[in-house]
C-alpha cells in the first residue's frame, strides 16, 4: 500500500469512529473500571492534572475540593476524583533517523530501557514505534519486560524523520489502551523531513483523544528544561543563493556600467523560530503536547535523556484524575477545559479541552 494512502487512512478511520471508541479494541477492553466510562447518554470527560509548586515539585495528598474545572468557562461538578497512582497505557516512539546514529542513540536506547524496566510500574502496559523515513510498529501492547528489552536492543538509526507519520499512527493506537491513563512518549533529536501527515492533522487528532503527549528534544543549542524550553537562539546569517528577483521595497544592486547585480541575501541575520532544517523543532513539539497536558522537555545531550525520561515517569505515578459529566452535544467543536487551585501559589498542567466528536 502507498504510504501517504495508508497514514490518510489511519486518520480517516480514527476520526470516524470517535478516536476513543475505535473498531476492534482488544477482547480484555471489558476489564476497565466501568465508573471511567460513558454512562446514561451523558460523555465522562476525563482530566488528568499535575500539580507543582514553585520551585517544579510534585504537589501530593490534594483533595477534591482543591479542584475547581470550567468548560467553556462554565463551572462543572466534579464526579469523579482520585490521587491514587493508576496503571498506564504507554506507547514510545522513537526517532531513529540518520542524525540519532552514534552516541545519541546509544544513549536513547539506555534511557529507555531504563524507562520501561525499573522506573514504571510492572502493570503499566506498552508498545514501541521507532520512525525513520517511515513508521514501524516495532512492538504491540504488552507488559512483558523482557520482551520490551530485547526489542529496544535490536533498535539501529538511519534515514529521514517523518515523525508526524509516526505519530499519526501512534495516538489512534494509545487510545486503545485497556487503562484509563493514556500517554505517548516522543523522543526525537531533529524536524520532521519525511511526513505525508501535517502537523494541524496531528494536533486535531491529539485533540480527539484522552492521550497525554510527552517529547522530550534533543537540542544541543538549546538549555536545559524540566517544563519546556525558550524560543530557540538567534541562527547565524546566512548567505542566501543568487535569485533574480527585486529586492521588496527597493531597487536592485548594480555594478560598473549599471549591470544588474543578483541578489545576495537581506543584509541582516534571518531568525528562524521554531527550528528548521535537522534542529529540532520546538514550536511543533510544544503545539504537539501542550493542549493534551503533557509537556515538551529540550535537553542538550543524549545523556540528558535519564533525567528527562526519568522526570517524565515519575509525573505520570503522581498526577490527579477529574472527571465530570458534560452536557454538551456532540457538535464537533472545540470546548476549553480550565483547571483551577484553592492554592493560587500551586501550577496546574491539564488537557485544554477536547473535541466533541460526534
Amino acid at each position: 500500500m502507498n504510504k501517504k494512502i495508508g497514514i490518510t487512512a489511519v486518520l480517516a478511520l480514527f476520526i470516524i469512529s470517535g478516536g476513543s471508541r475505535v473498531a476492534g479494541q482488544r477482547q480484555d477492553e471489558g476489564k476497565k473500571d466501568d465508573a471511567f466510562r460513558f454512562k446514561s447518554g451523558v460523555e465522562l470527560i476525563n482530566v488528568t492534572a499535575t500539580v507543582t509548586d514553585r520551585n517544579g515539585r510534585f504537589v501530593p495528598g490534594l483533595s477534591q475540593q482543591d479542584f475547581t474545572i470550567y468548560e467553556d468557562n462554565v463551572r462543572q461538578d466534579i464526579s469523579h476524583f482520585s490521587s491514587e497512582r493508576v496503571p498506564v497505557s504507554l506507547g514510545i516512539v522513537l526517532d531513529t533517523s540518520g542524525s540519532i546514529a552514534g552516541e545519541k542513540i546509544d544513549n536513547a536506547l539506555s534511557a529507555i530501557d531504563r524507562f520501561l524496566t525499573t522506573l514504571l510500574d510492572p502493570s503499566d502496559e506498552i508498545f514501541i514505534y521507532r520512525f525513520s523515513n517511515f513508521p514501524e510498529l516495532l512492538q504491540d501492547w504488552t507488559a512483558d519486560r523482557k520482551r520490551l528489552s530485547r526489542v529496544v536492543g535490536r533498535i539501529t538509526a538511519g534515514g529521514g524523520t517523518a515523525m508526524y507519520d509516526a505519530l499519526a499512527e501512534a495516538v489512534p493506537m494509545a487510545e486503545t489502551g485497556q487503562n484509563r491513563k493514556k500517554a505517548i512518549v516522543l523522543i526525537s533529536d531533529g524536524n520532521d523531513t519525511n511526513s505525508d501527515t501535517t502537523l494541524s492533522s496531528v494536533k486535531q487528532l491529539i485533540r480527539q483523544t484522552e492521550v497525554m503527549v510527552y517529547a522530550v528534544g534533543i537540542d544541543g543549542r538549546a538549555e536545559n528544561t524540566s517544563w519546556g524550553t525558550p524560543l530557540p537562539p538567534t541562527r547565524p546569517p546566512q548567505r542566501q543563493p543568487p535569485i533574480p528577483l527585486p529586492i521588496p521595497g527597493g531597487r536592485r544592486p548594480r555594478g560598473p556600467g549599471g549591470v544588474v547585480l543578483p541578489f545576495q541575501g537581506f543584509p541582516f541575520p534571518q531568525r528562524t523560530i521554531g527550528g528548521s532544517g535537522d534542529r529540532v523543532n520546538v514550536n511543533a513539539l510544544r503545539d504537539i503536547t501542550d493542549d493534551s497536558g503533557g509537556r515538551t522537555e529540550i535537553v542538550r545531550t543524549g545523556r540528558d535523556l535519564d533525567p528527562a525520561t526519568e522526570s517524565i515517569a515519575d509525573e505520570l505515578s503522581r498526577q490527579y484524575y477529574i472527571g465530570y459529566a458534560s452536557t454538551e452535544k456532540k457538535d464537533g467543536r472545540w470546548h476549553t477545559i480550565r483547571v483551577e487551585l484553592k492554592d493560587p501559589s500551586l501550577h496546574i498542567r491539564a488537557r485544554r479541552g477536547y473535541t466533541a466528536t460526534p
